[in-house]
């Protein structure tokens, strides 16, 4: 009996659910499948999506990229004068004997800029290495949220700059306002109510930071737009398990003694790849969930999704820039792939598969709304000329066929095909697509 209760569970957790659509179930209950959903999914995709590797990459970029970022995110503190803050902040967060060690391979580097050696190649080669790690991250973002075009170079320089220039303001904001708060709190202890809100609220600030630091990270870094309240769940806990994580490491010092023992002096090196590696590792599995909740409905129907019908994929193909050449011969405002999929019943994974094929295929190009930063899609030729037939020449088309097959080996199959093919879409030549 329960052996059957747990496998028709199983099987409402990995089918059923995923059939369910919004108006067969209450508010309460659909809130609850959407919670089961988004978790089961979240571990799901975590495993599938290879975060690990990802995770991976990260570490060897960073390692590759941290002193020249925190060199120049130092040299803009120096200049505005709280480079000591910066110290502060960095002893803080790492473990004593790591962050003797990068302030100084820090205060090396830029002694070394500015003795003049980094000239030219050198600082070319500076910048590179930040571009690089911040091009790698905002990848693998891009590959959680299925976006295959990443910003431009113009845009990585301006967005990625002015975000490290911006980093230090942060930190010495955060720094003054924790200092304030502790300063404060004790010119209050008489208060019995108050003082002790205040002393929760410092302790909090950390973690708040780190909310605000994640959350910030996965609305930013994608080349697509997030909102914000897809985001808060995943912040708030990657940021927490980042924070516990960080106490964890930190105190642990047991560890470095042990290390210490087999590398020597390298010992700091190995404990900072696993820090890094599982604090990527806490970062990516909250885009994961970010991008999961964002995009929930597109999960229903999975299964189907993937092994649709070549007839019921051309179908939908049709109904799509049908629609969007019909708004577009109405001079009505252009369908976003959110709008297509929720009045025409498609899944939405399905719809922006179909969208990204059909740009492809240049019968319809993306533009973006100047309001909201919104993506929506514009028939790519005249309305008045693109029928059902081009759609099925394209579809039918598109693709190599640089292939060593003999077709004269063969070529009663190939005129056959190509026969059938020539009627199907000659049959179709004259319907235009705005008038389905």
């Amino acid at each position: 009996m329960n052996y059957t209760k747990i496998k028709n569970w199983l099987q409402f957790l990995t089918d059923g659910i995923w059939r369910i659509t919004e108006d067969e179930v209450s508010p309460i209950r659909r809130q609850l499948y959407s919670c089961i959903k988004i978790v089961y999914l979240s571990v799901n995709q975590f495993l599938n999506d290879r975060i690990q590797i990802r995770a991976s990459a990260l570490t060897y970029s960073t390692l590759l990229s941290i002193i020249p970022i925190l060199a120049i995110l130092f040299a803009i503190a120096r200049g505005f004068g709280f480079d000591t803050l910066m110290e502060i902040q960095l002893r803080q967060g790492v473990a004593s004997q790591q962050s003797e060690l990068i302030i100084s391979w820090i205060n090396s580097y830029l002694e070394h800029a500015q003795s003049g050696i980094f000239i030219g190649i050198g600082l070319i080669m500076l910048l590179w290495t930040v571009l690089i790690l911040t091009d790698n991250i905002e990848r693998s973002f891009n590959a959680i949220w299925q976006v295959k075009r990443p910003r431009s170079v113009f845009r990585k320089i301006t967005d990625y700059f002015s975000m490290i220039l911006l980093l230090p303001l942060l930190i010495v904001i955060s720094s003054g306002l924790t200092i304030f708060m502790t300063t404060y709190i004790k010119s209050m202890d008489n208060f019995l109510v108050l003082a002790p809100i205040l002393k929760f609220l410092v302790r909090l600030t950390p973690y708040a930071l780190t909310w605000g630091m994640f959350i910030g990270l996965y609305i930013f870094i994608p080349n697509t737009k997030v909102k914000l309240k897809h985001t808060w769940f995943p912040g708030i806990l990657a940021g927490t398990a980042f924070q516990a994580f960080q106490f964890f490491y930190v105190n642990s010092q047991i560890w470095v003694s042990n290390y210490n023992a087999i590398y020597g002096s390298f010992a700091a090196i190995p404990m900072f790849l696993l820090w890094t590696q599982i604090s990527w590792t806490i970062c990516l599995f909250g885009a994961e969930m970010s991008y999961i909740s964002q995009n929930l409905e597109s999960f229903d129907f999975g299964k189907e999704t993937e092994h649709i019908s070549r007839r019921y994929h051309d179908f939908f193909c049709t109904i799509i820039l049908s629609a969007i050449c019909k708004n577009f011969a109405e001079e009505k405002k252009p369908y976003s792939a959110e709008e297509i999929s929720k009045q025409y019943k498609i899944p939405i994974r399905l719809t922006k598969r179909i969208l990204y094929e059909l740009q492809d295929i240049h019968l319809i190009y993306e533009t973006i709304e100047e309001k909201k930063g919104d993506i929506r899609y514009l028939p790519g030729m005249d309305t008045n000329k693109l029928t059902v037939g081009i759609l099925l020449e394209k579809l039918d088309s598109t693709g190599s066929e640089d292939f060593k097959v003999d077709r004269r080996q063969y070529s009663e199959s190939w005129k056959i095909l190509q026969h059938a093919r020539q009627e199907y879409i000659y049959n179709n030549s004259q319907v235009l697509l705005k008038d389905l």
